[in-house]
């Protein structure tokens, strides 16, 4: 075949070049009517519901992006109003776990001074809070005084405690007084599935334009002005409006992209281009997270964030996944009691028994390392860390209660451990002499039980009941808490407790399926009488 020929039947077989489609223009809220309208008619849209009645408003105010866009858009549009119709309260409320990340807990308190200051000198309706747990439900009275594991999904003790009940106390507080609430919230459809899911079903109970019954808030209703934006819409509004409280929404941004993995919030063109914000804060202790990854990037990115790596250090310690010696690996099993806070001792189907509270070693081992974290950071932190407090004296004073008062430590360590890593002396008060014994005593009480642990533990627990008792007028319910004692410590070791716990749970299984066969044998008798 000729060249001429090859050449024809090459341009017969080739295939047309398809023309390469567009990008995409990302969805945008601000497509209907544009940037300014739609800010505008929000504006107009939360005056009137500002005027409308006298039911206060509440703010949730993170200091995230979503909090922050509400809060600014709010802000904003009372500031409108002449000063004589700026006379409905509205709270600013932010939730401090106590274990916020460093970075993130410096703004939000930055944020409130500034709003506080503000909202006086120009008249401004606004009044920020910032709510803690009590302090016997603080993160580090429940892991390091009582003794919680690290929470995990299947013991997610810490929400509760730490985030819900603070904010629902004062929530329900102002629907108490004044009979109703309005909640303003940063929440968005386009978070997750799960969430545009349960605001369209709230949204169908409506009883009054764009408020929403809240489904765990009796008294309240939640109104949402950014539902319908999108992450970028955020970022764009934020970008263009300036701060009205005197913070820098550039502060907010370069806090975000810090915590990015690349360290950068990219100019979004189209959907291929990722988004700046995706970043999640939360407590730099979370162990519900296999990783922390925005205090990792922050620390990655910035030569100055090198102080938080204690915290990282600390946080990675505490989850059980981090483990992974040969027999306990991925569990923290290793630093718990074989036996449950009731002092019970309880087997998996596998006959292990199931781990209750952290042991006192492991408890201490914590707080030293709490409290080397602490004085690391503020004699090696920069200067605006320096006073950094990771755990209050409070606490402190009620981990203290707890191991000598509750679980009987009467060895009273904690005033030693804090010495030992501070350099200083023990700041909190003196424990009563009847809870205590002196170092002496308790030393010649661990050499007359010699290697026996639980002999010891059982012998410290009565000394420590009968004293508490000495000093208390009313002393009903001795012989029960005498009893409880024993019943927890009369093994002669873990392996014997877990034997019993065994030969127990293979006596309940044994009735179970003795009572199941009778059932059987009764179901089918009745079955032949009824065939007769």
């Amino acid at each position: 075949m000729s060249a001429q020929k090859k050449s024809l039947k090459t341009k017969k077989t080739a295939k047309p070049k398809v023309a390469a489609k567009p990008p995409v223009k990302p969805y945008s809220t601000f497509d209907a009517q544009g940037f300014s309208a739609t800010i505008a008619g929000l504006g107009e849209e939360i005056r009137e519901l500002y005027l409308a009645d006298e039911v206060p408003w509440i703010i949730g105010y993170s200091g995230g992006k979503d909090s922050t866009a509400v809060l600014q858009l709010i802000w904003n549009a009372v500031a409108e109003l002449p000063v004589d119709q700026r006379k409905k309260e509205i709270h600013v409320i932010s939730t401090d776990t106590m274990v916020e990340n460093p970075v993130v807990s410096t703004w939000v308190e930055r944020s409130h001074s500034s709003m506080r200051d503000l909202a006086e000198e120009i008249e401004m309706p606004f009044s920020p809070r910032i709510l803690r747990p009590a302090t016997d439900e603080s993160f580090w009275v429940n892991l390091i005084g009582r003794g919680y594991p690290a929470p995990r999904h299947k013991f997610r003790w810490c929400t509760e405690r730490l985030k819900i009940k603070p904010s629902n106390r004062y929530i329900s507080g102002v629907v108490t007084q004044n009979g109703e609430a309005i909640l303003c919230l940063g929440v968005r459809k386009s978070e997750s599935s799960a969430r545009a899911k349960v605001m369209e079903r709230n949204r169908r109970y409506r009883v009054r334009d764009n408020l929403s019954p809240s489904a765990t808030l009796a008294g309240c209703l939640i109104y949402s002005p950014v539902e319908d934006w999108t992450n970028d819409d955020i970022w764009y509004y934020l970008n263009r409006e300036k701060n009205p409280w005197g913070v820098t929404n550039k502060d907010l941004l370069g806090m975000y992209a810090g915590a990015s993995a690349d360290g950068e919030c990219p100019l979004v063109v189209d959907t291929s281009t990722p988004s700046c914000g995706s970043s999640r804060f939360g407590c730099w202790v979370c162990t519900l997270v296999e990783k922390d990854k925005s205090m990792t990037a922050m620390i990655q990115n910035d030569a100055e964030k090198d102080w938080m790596m204690p915290l990282l250090e600390l946080r990675n310690a505490l989850d059980f996944r981090q483990n992974t010696t040969k027999d306990e690996g991925g569990s923290d099993h290793h630093l718990r009691d074989f036996r449950r806070m009731t002092g019970a001792v309880q087997v998996m189907t596998t006959g292990k028994p199931i781990p209750g509270p952290y042991t006192q070693s492991s408890r201490e081992q914590w707080l030293r390392k709490l409290l080397e974290a602490q004085t690391y950071i503020r004699e090696e932190g920069p200067e605006n860390v320096r006073g950094l407090q990771l755990i209050t004296l409070d606490e402190l004073r009620e981990i203290r209660r707890m191991w000598v008062v509750d679980k009987h430590e009467l060895e009273d360590t904690l005033p030693g451990i804090y010495k030992e890593v501070t350099g200083e002396e023990y700041p909190g008060e003196s424990l009563d002499d009847d809870m205590v014994l002196g170092a002496a005593e308790m030393s010649e009480l661990k050499e007359l039980c010699g290697e026996d642990r639980l002999h010891y533990e059982l012998s410290r627990e009565l000394l420590s009941t009968t004293r508490q008792q000495q000093s208390s007028a009313r002393r009903s319910g001795l012989y029960q808490q005498l009893e409880k004692s024993f019943k927890k410590h009369f093994f002669d070791d873990e392996a014997d407790a877990v034997k019993r716990a065994n030969q127990v749970a293979d006596e309940r299984r044994e009735r179970e399926e003795k009572a199941e066969e009778l059932s059987f044998s009764i179901e089918a008798s009745a079955e032949g009488e009824e065939q007769i």
